[in-house]
């Protein structure tokens, strides 16, 4: 599954090897204290290696269906009725779902400890391609937990 949002940020440049908002938005999450070099490194060694490892030509759409299949279509939200909060599954929206998706995947690969963070990024970013590892866990465990809270779709969010 990919991701069918576009970025409509006018801010927001291309990365330079790729030409993707993405993997734009992307680096800029993952950068830290403001070194966006030091980012693009982390994603660009990544990127080569997970290309080098599911044997593709095109490393943006490995990257996009990596996010893709992370990305969750369902979440639960806390809704208070008569003084009780109800776990409300509510559908998520595109930007959110991007959004989402990059967050879990550099968590994922930030809570790895032990190598350089290429590697753990190329780790989290292969398994999410397989529709495996921690990120893609905690869309199966939101999903789960949407299923499981079914009974209170009616309260719905009224916003």
């Amino acid at each position: 599954m990919s991701l069918n949002y576009e970025f409509k940020d006018e801010y927001l440049e291309p990365d330079p090897r790729y030409k993707s908002k993405l993997a734009s938005k992307f680096i800029n999450c993952l950068m830290r204290e403001g070194k966006t070099s030091v980012a693009r490194r982390i994603f660009y060694k990544a990127m080569d290696l997970v290309t080098e490892r599911l044997d593709r030509d095109d490393p943006v759409e490995v990257f996009e269906t990596a996010l893709g299949n992370v990305a969750p279509i369902i979440e639960v939200r806390s809704r208070r009725i008569g003084g009780m909060t109800y776990q409300v599954p509510s559908e998520v929206t595109a930007k959110r779902r991007v959004s989402l998706a990059i967050r879990w995947v550099i968590e994922a690969a930030r809570n790895k400890k032990g190598r350089p963070m290429y590697l753990r990024l190329a780790d989290e970013l292969t398994d999410a391609y397989r529709r495996q590892g921690t990120a893609y866990e905690r869309r199966e465990n939101t999903h789960k937990m949407a299923e499981a809270n079914r009974a209170f779709a009616h309260f719905g969010s009224r916003r």
